[in-house]
């Protein structure tokens, strides 16, 4: 005969729940991770500036750069060619950046800031300052540093800087 539900150990009624073989999982520990930092995105940037993360990121990525081929940007930021399509039209429609060809091969594009996309860039970065700060109460400099390495590793990437 089956154990019913009700002859198995009962959860605590108030305190921590035992995570069991989650305790130990990385992508269960990222992904609760990712719900404090999209909150956070939201409330500092997402929501005041109209930006998605990835919009936020491609912007950070030309202010860092200058402008950049399209296929260098959808690496960097792990799109597909149709999404990052789907990306660069909503911030054109925006008037925040501009295709414009390649001067040496008329082929080839480059995305590039506008007027507006820059005065929009220097608003988000200026938002992200606490948006960042209010993470790293949470982190030691150490801790910090090692967090940034160890997520680069779990994404297969190298950081630049």
């Amino acid at each position: 005969m089956k154990p019913s539900s009700l002859e198995q150990p009962m959860a605590k009624e108030h305190g921590a729940l035992s995570l069991g073989a989650l305790a130990g999982s990385v992508g269960y520990h990222v992904a609760q991770a990712i719900v404090t930092t999209t909150a956070n995105f939201e409330r500092h940037i997402g929501t005041p500036l109209m930006l998605r993360k990835e919009e936020f990121s491609l912007l950070m990525l030309l202010v860092a750069n200058g402008p950049l081929p399209p296929k260098r940007l959808a690496q960097t930021l792990t799109l597909s060619a149709p999404n990052l399509t789907l990306v660069l039209d909503r911030l054109q429609e925006r008037g925040v950046l501009d295709r414009e060809r390649n001067p040496s091969d008329g082929r080839s594009q480059y995305i590039v800031l506008t007027k507006a996309g820059q005065a929009l860039a220097r608003d988000a970065i200026a938002a992200a300052a606490p948006m960042e700060q209010e993470l790293l109460e949470r982190l030691s400099r150490a801790e910090h540093a090692m967090l940034i390495e160890l997520l680069g590793k779990l994404a297969g990437r190298r950081l630049a800087d």
